[in-house]
């Protein structure tokens, strides 16, 4: 029997702490709950949980602190991370990620899209600790060993620039990825890349992976997200819990 995974809520709200407590449980995870910043960290840092979810206005220290000090510290970056908060301005969403955040999910939310989210995070995070040498998805296949892409049996030209932005969306499908994270795969001795340049290089993928092939979604402002399957995307129409 597999081992129920562990998550650690930081949230100060009592009643939407205990609404995501039960719908975890009934999730099949074991949950627990911090109300404050600083306890919140110290117990990342002593269960070191499979994933933690966090609150921004916190006391003690809030959650952007928080996700910093996580996926600042090599023994805790791999820590899967879900923002959820009041704060839902664009500048907020970039801070979060750029913080290293896995996800960001903006009050009022479905407690299902909340869990599908954590499925999906988690199943990646388990997929990412193999050893991966091709990454498939529809007809193409990424063989990254080899810096090529396939789609059935033919070879499509792609640059090494190309090549690290597909590998990152890939590796993080589902997760919306900022320019400047996907930027961070990309600079090499070869090539100069801007803030703008992303945009150019997304465009020119779409174009090689055919006109039909919609997977990549911009969610303006922030960046892009290589989308989950149909049949992974939760329906947005359940209650909603609120700040």
């Amino acid at each position: 029997m597999a081992q129920r995974k562990r998550i650690l809520l930081i949230e100060d709200e009592e009643d939407i702490a205990s609404l995501i407590k039960l719908q975890a449980e009934i999730s099949g995870y074991i949950l627990h709950v911090e109300v404050d910043g600083i306890n919140g960290l110290r117990a990342v840092e002593r269960e070191k949980p499979d994933l933690v979810i966090i609150d921004i206005m916190l006391p003690g220290q809030n959650g952007f602190d928080v996700c910093r000090k996580i996926k600042s510290n090599p023994e805790l970056r791999g820590i899967p991370v879900i923002i959820v908060s009041a704060k839902s301005d664009e500048i907020d969403v970039l801070l979060g990620l750029e913080l290293g955040a896995d996800d960001y999910i903006a009050k009022p939310f479905s407690l299902k899209v909340l869990m599908t989210r954590i499925k999906v995070i988690l199943r990646r995070n388990r997929e990412t600790e193999k050893t991966t040498k091709n990454i498939s998805f529809g007809e193409f296949t990424l063989e990254v060993d080899r810096y090529l892409l396939r789609k059935n049996d033919k070879v499509i030209p792609i640059t090494l620039s190309e090549f690290g932005i597909l590998k990152r969306l890939l590796q993080n499908r589902g997760k919306v990825l900022t320019r400047n994270q996907l930027l961070d795969d990309i600079h090499n001795d070869d090539s100069f890349v801007v803030d703008r340049n992303i945009d150019v290089h997304i465009a020119s993928l779409r174009r090689k992976l055919g006109p039909n092939f919609k997977w990549i979604d911009t969610v303006r402002g922030i960046g892009y997200r290589f989308k989950l399957d149909l049949a992974e995307e939760a329906s947005e129409s359940e209650e909603l819990v609120t700040s």
